[in-house]
């Protein structure tokens, strides 16, 4: 079969290397793709957001199956331009993509269906969300309600800070049209656990769990980020808390979405916060995390291929979803400034080392091919990816292959996964 993977970030990446091991799939297209992808799919100048060039291409290529990696084109609704074409599409509709698209939409959503999520109030403009502040509990957490590349969170430690947050969001648009409307919600405290899974509209099914870490620098400290590493599975995540999120969060959300009339199917992302009362939904996403896909992925023994096309049928309750018994680290390295300013356009080197390295990966985010080679070419460069018997281990081989890799101004945090020796 043919496959068109639409994205082109680390993520994608990590799709079409599971997407390559299935027997069933002949040729991937990815669009657009980026230097990794490029190396195991054909890559076309299409972008994410070109909706009909992308059913265009789909059709001339006879294309049998495509996979919407980023949220953008989700959110958009390229899922529901594809079908109307007659395509088979995995990813959730428009109006179920909306659980990511909008926060205050899945606030409420939780709120009406009794799913524990943080205490929270919705604003639709600046004067009414700075009114709020006085009398409100800090630390206290300001999200714009839209998309924005993961970094629409701020975490205000006093009323001056979420004033001047409150300003830069709504008033200054610093996240653009994502901060016309703006959750303020409780802030909590516990370890935060990413748990992936498929979902058929009606069947959901859980993916191992992560740890991602947002925040720029060692420590936590810094700018959030779309992510600068992260190790799965977390030693946090244990069976209690499985066992309460399964009868009060993860089919309660499938639930919820079908009886709104927006049956989601596709991955949903559960972003949770391990409190002291227990698990609660810090957000959800409608797609694959990344960098959480990049050391999922490599441990699911499944074919891709089948999982997705069962989504698609509804019959993802045929489906035992099988992970490897061990662990990986995913690090990132990203070009010096980001997530603010960097320069792009330096020489990547050591990328061969890769090859043939079983349990290594090298997952390519911000790249380019040029004619010198291989290039940076965006903020988070590369996401170097390593399988240990137990995160201690697939922790020191992730550390280790990035002494493979060298370009200027490469930059990465040197404590990510360090919460497991603590665990």
């Amino acid at each position: 079969m043919k496959v068109l993977i639409v994205g082109g970030g680390g993520r994608e990446h990590a799709i079409a290397m599971s997407v390559a091991k299935s027997p069933r799939v002949e040729k991937i297209y990815c669009a657009p793709g980026n230097a990794g992808i490029g190396q195991i799919a054909e890559c076309v100048p299409i972008g994410a957001m070109e909706f009909e060039k992308l059913a265009a291409f789909a059709r001339e290529k006879a294309i049998d199956f495509t996979i919407v990696g980023m949220d953008d084109p989700l959110v958009g609704g390229l899922v529901d331009v594809l079908e109307a074409e007659g395509l088979r599409v995995f990813g959730p509709r428009k109006n179920a993509a909306i659980l990511e698209g909008s926060k205050a939409f899945s606030k409420d959503l939780m709120k009406k269906y009794n799913i524990p999520t943080a205490a929270y109030e919705t604003f639709d403009n600046a004067e009414d969300a700075l009114e709020y502040l006085k009398g409100a509990d800090y630390p206290i957490v300001l999200k714009a309600d839209g998309l924005a590349l993961g970094k629409g969170v701020l975490i205000c430690r006093d009323r001056e800070e979420a004033e001047e947050g409150v300003r830069s969001i709504m008033l200054d648009k610093k996240f653009g049209s994502a901060g016309d409307r703006m959750v303020i919600e409780e802030f909590m405290t516990g370890r935060e656990v990413s748990v992936l899974s498929f979902v058929d509209g009606k069947t959901i099914k859980i993916m191992t769990s992560a740890q991602d870490h947002k925040r720029a620098m060692d420590g936590d400290q810094g700018l959030n980020t779309g992510g600068m590493g992260t190790f799965s599975p977390s030693p946090f995540y244990t069976k209690q808390v499985d066992e309460f999120c399964r009868k009060h969060i993860y089919q309660a959300t499938v639930d919820a979405m079908a009886a709104e009339g927006r049956p989601f199917k596709g991955v949903i992302f559960f972003g949770l916060m391990l409190t002291q009362k227990g698990p609660r939904v810090l957000e959800y996403n409608a797609r694959f995390g990344d960098p959480e896909a990049q050391v999922v992925l490599p441990r699911m023994k499944n074919d891709i291929i089948e999982v997705m096309e069962a989504c698609v049928d509804g019959r993802l309750d045929q489906i035992e979803l099988e992970f490897e018994d061990n662990a990986a680290v995913c690090v990132v390295l990203a070009s010096q400034g980001y997530p603010v300013s960097y320069e792009k356009g330096f020489l990547i080197r050591g990328l061969d080392r890769f090859d043939g390295a079983e349990g290594y990966y090298c997952f390519h985010a911000g790249t380019k091919q040029t004619d010198r080679g291989i290039v940076t070419n965006g903020g988070r460069v590369l996401g170097i990816t390593a399988k240990g018997r137990d995160l201690k281990e697939a922790r020191a081989n992730a550390y280790a292959a990035t002494e493979w890799v060298s370009f200027d101004n490469k930059y990465m945090r040197h404590d990510i996964g360090k919460a497991i020796d603590e665990a």
